[in-house]
């Protein structure tokens, strides 16, 4: 390997890794949140809990690696926006919550609260994602 290529792979943000495991764990809670309101099988309760904790892990070091990367003077184009930031712990604490509502046991853990909660994360992810892919269009990609 050459010194621009290692030179570009240095570059690459640390929290890239990390932060797409949130978004898809919440909005796979949603749809077994979905598929427990149709069917009242626990499985699907179970399903969602462990989603919404693989996601606040996942999210967790999300978070640090973020925290690693404003200090690396080379990752700074492809930091994102405050507003993106704000919006992805705001879908932490959003997630935190709805798996405290999923702790409990039966219906009442994921109807109507539980559901209302996974839909409010997953539409909190999407409007993550909208303000953190302006500034990923306007960059190149690297290679």
């Amino acid at each position: 390997m050459n010194d621009v290529s290692r030179r570009e792979a240095s570059a690459y943000p640390f929290q890239s890794l990390f932060v797409p495991f949130p978004f898809v764990c919440f909005s796979l809670a949603l749809g077994t949140d979905v598929a427990f309101w149709q069917t009242g099988d626990l499985m699907w309760q179970n399903f969602s809990a462990w989603l919404l904790f693989a996601g606040l892990v996942a999210g967790g070091l999300a978070l640090l690696a973020g925290l690693i990367d404003l200090l690396r003077a080379r990752t700074r184009p492809l930091r994102p926006s405050f507003l993106a930031i704000i919006l992805f712990v705001v879908m932490l604490v959003l997630a935190f919550v709805n798996s405290l509502v999923h702790a409990g046991d039966g219906w009442t853990a994921v109807v109507p609260y539980g559901l209302l909660l996974s839909a409010v994360t997953f539409a909190v992810s999407l409007m993550a994602v909208t303000a953190s892919t302006g500034k990923y269009a306007r960059l190149a990609w690297r290679v």
